[in-house]
Parts: structure tokens; C-alpha cells; sequence
């Protein structure tokens, strides 16, 4: 790699000198791919990537992230070094990857440049936009080049994110257009013999759900389907509170002050022909909501901090989606569910009525669940691609 003036500048920043990184988990033993996400939002791909890494090839996976990832198992997972020459070091003199992976187009340079001088091979995969990592404001001359020169493979999304990456001075034999790996599967499990029976008993019954609602999203949930009603007056809504204790106070809202007959999961009462609303009590049963629901409003997202459920997992199983303006973590997947006209975005209460009103017709709200689901199924030859050029990186054949 090139050791740009800008390089030697970015080093001699204040905090060149703060000690090193601690407090790592021990290595495992054996081979170790390193990988790189800038935010749990970004890190999806790299994610299933590791799972087939280490099911298929036996290989152990780090991956950092300077955003919070909760994960019941797959990589080691840490936040990344400051970007100093000495934290680059002791990054690398402790895990010993054998190859590197960074998504979507953040540059650490003196961590590049150490892992460049080592020998390890790198790869960007869902490569958007090269940028410099945030808040190493400055002017350094060269330092995007040649943090880029050390990428034997930039994988980009699509077309200009490619002529992005050249005109910043990625080999131009090293750069192309892939599109996006494969995300680790959203579709939430259910008990088939217990959707098949609720299935049954809802039969042609129009059906929407409202998941993961906060206690500020109550009121619009409330008017959203009595607006509905007016259309399909069997409409029946699923809501699942975000917060469980709210289940009781919900339901004798529901009964006493709006009037409408309700089923309490909590209670064990089933949503019969007459029930109006089922108020289910537990979170962990969305994947046998969603599978029932032909529609889902995804709460948090319109008057709350900020979507709480991950927008793949109705899309995964099949049912339309309706959210706010607030997308919390979950910006990059709203958008390219945007993109491919795959879920509907509301502006307020009013909005999320006459919106579920629309989606009424099924053929509309099949229409966008087919799109959705779509984007929730995409980039299986991708990541496959990608696996298979990381062997080789692996093996020192690319």
C-alpha cells in the first residue's frame, strides 16, 4: 500500500498516542476471518456470511462493530480499535486474522494500512459509499486512495457505488458490481399445527397486525381500524403491545371505552367470528402473527422513538407493511424496501387509516408483500459469490 503524506498527517492527530486497545475476548484457536460492519445496520450481511464460514468451512469469525449487536450466537463480536498505528497493532498481534471483510465502504486507514503490510487480504463487500472514518476531520491528502489500494476485491452494490470507489482511487481491476449479500433469515418460527388451526378459524376473515406498539401509538392504532371498519366490517386486528403489562389496561380500553368485542391471548379466549380485536400478549409470537396477518403496521414507527421490530420479518413471511416516519435502526432496510415500492410509508394517524383502508383490497396488499418479500429473499447468489472469492483469499488463489 502506498504510505500517503495523508496517511503519515491522519497519524500524527492528537490521540496518536492513547494506549492501546484491551479487554478482548480470547482467540479462539485455528483459522479467523476478520469482518467489519460501521453500524448494526450494516453488519446483515456480514452476518449470514459468517454463519456459512463457520457451518460450512470450520473457520472462526470476529466481527467489529461500533454499533451494538445482540446476538444469541455466530461471531465473536467486538467494537473496533481507535484507529491509531499502536491500537492497529495490538488489534492485529492479538487476533491474527488471515483475511479482512469491511461492509459498506468505511475506511479505517491505520488499521488498513497495518493489516496491508502484514500480508492480509481484504475484501469490501456491500460497498455503497468510501468514506474516511467519522470524526477524523481533516486534510489528508492521498488517504482514501491509499486505504482503497489495499482492497483485492470492492464489491459493490450497483453502478455508481462502483464509479464511486474508482473515481477514490480502488484498483479499477478490483472493483464490481455484485449487489447485496444475502441477510441472515428474518422469518420468526411458529408452531404449524397452531397457525394451521387459527388459520381455520379465521377463514376468509380480512386481517391486520399491529406489532410491537407503544402505549403513544395506541390512540392512532384505535382510529386507524375503526376508519377500516367502515370498509370490511369483519376487519379483524391482532395487536401486540410492545410492553406486556400493558395488555390488561389495553383490553378494557378496547371493551369499555371504545365498545368493540375482544379476545385477551393472555386469557386463553380465541378470536372468534364476533371478535373485533385480539390482543395477543407476547412478542415472541409475531412469526405466527405475521403468517395470519396479511398486513402489518410496524409500531414505534409512528408516533414512538423509532421502529422496534425489524421490517424483514413480516416481509420474510409474506405480509404487507405499514410504517411511520420514525425508522429507528432500521433506515437502510426501509429504504431499499422503499426503493422496490415493497412497503408504504405513513405520515400520521390519519395517514395509517386510510393507508389500511387501501390494503384492504388484497390484490394491493398482495402486491406488496410479493415486492417485500422479494427484497427479504435477495442476494443468495451474492453471498455465495462472495463466500467462494474469500476461500480463495483464504487458500492465496485471489
Amino acid at each position: 500500500m502506498v504510505h500517503s503524506l495523508g496517511l503519515t498527517l491522519y497519524n500524527l492527530r492528537p490521540g496518536k498516542d492513547a494506549p492501546a486497545s484491551t479487554g478482548w475476548a480470547e482467540r479462539p484457536p485455528g483459522r479467523l476471518v476478520w469482518m467489519h460492519a460501521p453500524s448494526a445496520d450494516t453488519a446483515h450481511g456480514l452476518l449470514e456470511l459468517a454463519a456459512r464460514l463457520t457451518e460450512d468451512d470450520g473457520v472462526a469469525v470476529l466481527l467489529t462493530c461500533a454499533g451494538d449487536l445482540a446476538l444469541r450466537r455466530g461471531p465473536i463480536v467486538q467494537k473496533p480499535p481507535v484507529d491509531t498505528p499502536a491500537d492497529a497493532r495490538a488489534f492485529l498481534d492479538h487476533w491474527r486474522p488471515e483475511a479482512g471483510v469491511f461492509a459498506d465502504g468505511e475506511l479505517r486507514p491505520a488499521l488498513l494500512h497495518e493489516a496491508h503490510e502484514r500480508g492480509i487480504p481484504l475484501l469490501m463487500v456491500d460497498a455503497r459509499k468510501p468514506q474516511i472514518l467519522q470524526g477524523r476531520d481533516g486534510w489528508y491528502p492521498g488517504l482514501m486512495r491509499s486505504a482503497l489500494q489495499g482492497f483485492r476485491h470492492v464489491l459493490a452494490l450497483d453502478e455508481p457505488s462502483a464509479r464511486g470507489f474508482r473515481k477514490a482511487g480502488a484498483m479499477l481491476s478490483a472493483v464490481q458490481v455484485t449487489g447485496r449479500m444475502e441477510e441472515v433469515s428474518a422469518a420468526l418460527p411458529c408452531l404449524e399445527a397452531e397457525r394451521a388451526a387459527l388459520a381455520r378459524q379465521l377463514a376468509t376473515r380480512p386481517v391486520w397486525l399491529a406489532a410491537a406498539v407503544p402505549e403513544a401509538e395506541e390512540t392512532a392504532v384505535i382510529a386507524a381500524h375503526r376508519a377500516a371498519q367502515n370498509l370490511a366490517h369483519r376487519l379483524l386486528m391482532i395487536i401486540v403491545p410492545q410492553d406486556p403489562a400493558r395488555v390488561a389496561p389495553l383490553v378494557a380500553r378496547l371493551t369499555d371505552q371504545e365498545g368493540w368485542i375482544v379476545a385477551s391471548r393472555a386469557l386463553d379466549q380465541e378470536p372468534e367470528s364476533e371478535v373485533e380485536v385480539f390482543v395477543a400478549d407476547s412478542l415472541a409470537e409475531l412469526g405466527l402473527w405475521y403468517r395470519l396477518a396479511p398486513i402489518t403496521f410496524l409500531g414505534g414507527s409512528l408516533a414512538g422513538t423509532g421502529c422496534i421490530r425489524n421490517p424483514m420479518e413480516p416481509a420474510a413471511l409474506g405480509s404487507a407493511i405499514l410504517y411511520g416516519p420514525r425508522l429507528g435502526a432500521f433506515a437502510n432496510i426501509f429504504g431499499r424496501l422503499g426503493s422496490a415500492r415493497a412497503a408504504r410509508a405513513v405520515g400520521s394517524a390519519n395517514d395509517l387509516g386510510e393507508a389500511l383502508s387501501d390494503l384492504l383490497s388484497p390484490d394491493r396488499a398482495a402486491r406488496l408483500a410479493q415486492s417485500a418479500w422479494a427484497v427479504a429473499s435477495d442476494g443468495a447468489e451474492v453471498t455465495e459469490r462472495v463466500l467462494q472469492i474469500l476461500r480463495d483469499l483464504l487458500d492465496g488463489a485471489a
